[in-house]
């Protein structure tokens, strides 16, 4: 990568990084309004997404290869994670500065510096479209950080979209290639009780009881498909985690209503089903025991299968053998938390999701991502892509 590319790719990553897109909290159209400028100045083919509220969730870039074949794309959320105290940070959030090495502020590591990068990529694949088979689409989509995914949903619903064969997401970190991710099963838990004075001779066993039992009966549960080889190959065991616990209020009264947030990530030995049929079974092994006059209710508000990609097949072995040629020792790895490659796993669409710099305070205070990678990252990406399209 030459000093002037990097130097832009660096520029246009400090612009977007000094305009704040926080998920669910900023607006988004100055930071997509900056991609879409340079896009245009490089002549790049563009368009707005949209979700069904009509709300704009990102942008897509089309480079469109003069021979047929199929589409490829590299994805860069545009929107990041809050600021938390900013008075904890040492530098402005917003600080889009280099100092030592660094550049500084939020979404130099998630994922504005990866979005700079795929733009240029494509900016450098315009040139030579005529050689390339299929095409390449780099999708730069907020309301990532919220969960929604709707820049994602919004491309992959886009009928003027081709249909990509893979997908590789931006998220940082050099010495991984992040090949798969647990699925997850969300539920909403709703304990049920009589309610009652807390003074009241009558004594009451009250929602929040309940629901204390159910999560110490969730904690002796066993979950099958404890990782390895017993899991189908998958690295990672399944684990369950009661994440919220809402019920009740003042101190004379024992509610009627407890509610717990269930998150269960899931495998392929364990998967969404495994993970409702176990909370049913818990369910009603708690109304058995505590009996009230409604049975436990179970709302479920989420669902993502696992997913793993053998180092063989694309897009990951094109990215590996990249970094080999760039002289960097990347391992595939599966990550616990789940991600957008989940999402397109649900959609049949095999994804890497995370290749790029070093990085600290991810989502914590201080981010910042390591720039003497820069070219190698590039040029990883840059080689991987023409593999894909067949344009080496």
């Amino acid at each position: 990568m030459a000093t002037g590319r990097c130097l832009s790719v660096l520029d246009l990553a400090q612009e977007l990084i000094r305009l704040p897109s926080r998920g669910g909290i900023d607006d988004y159209g100055p930071v997509l309004g900056v991609l879409e400028g340079w896009l245009t100045s490089q002549g790049l083919s563009h368009r707005r997404l949209h979700d069904d509220t009509g709300a704009l969730v990102g942008l897509v870039v089309e480079v469109v290869g003069g021979r047929p074949g199929p589409w490829w794309a590299l994805d860069a959320c545009m929107d990041t994670a809050p600021f938390g105290d900013e008075r904890a940070w040492s530098f402005p959030p917003t600080a889009g500065d280099v100092v030592d090495g660094w550049l500084r502020g939020r979404g130099a590591a998630d994922s504005k510096l990866a979005a700079a990068m795929f733009c240029h990529i494509a900016a450098d694949l315009q040139a030579r479209a005529a050689d390339l088979r299929g095409g390449l689409a780099v999708l730069l989509d907020v309301d990532e950080h919220t969960g929604g995914f709707g820049g994602a949903r919004a491309y992959l619903a886009d009928p003027q979209a081709a249909r990509p064969a893979g997908v590789m997401i931006g998220y940082p970190g050099l010495e991984d290639l992040v090949v798969g991710g647990r699925g997850l099963w969300r539920a909403v838990v709703s304990v049920h009780a009589p309610s009652g004075h807390s003074g009241s001779s009558r004594t009451v066993v009250g929602a929040i009881s309940r629901a204390a039992h159910l999560v110490r009966l969730l904690e002796e549960a066993e979950l099958p498909g404890g990782g390895g080889d017993g899991d189908q190959g998958f690295p990672l065991p399944p684990k369950l985690s009661v994440t919220a616990f809402h019920g009740g209020q003042g101190f004379s009264v024992t509610p009627d209503l407890c509610e717990l947030n269930i998150d269960v990530r899931t495998t392929p030995a364990f998967d969404a089903d495994d993970a409702e049929t176990l909370m049913r079974k818990t369910v009603a092994e708690l109304d058995a025991e505590l009996p009230a006059p409604r049975p436990t209710g179970i709302n479920p508000v989420a669902s993502w299968p696992p997913f793993r990609l053998d180092t063989h097949e694309q897009p990951a072995a094109a990215l590996l053998n990249a970094a080999v040629a760039e002289g960097l020792t990347v391992r595939a790895k599966t990550a616990g938390p789940s991600n957008i490659g989940n999402l397109l796993a649900g959609k049949g669409i095999p994804a890497t999701a995370g290749f790029g710099l070093a990085y600290e305070g991810l989502h914590g205070i201080d981010e910042r991502a390591r720039l003497a990678e820069l070219p190698q990252v590039y040029a990883v990406y840059h080689r991987a892509v023409l593999d894909l399209l067949q344009a080496l």
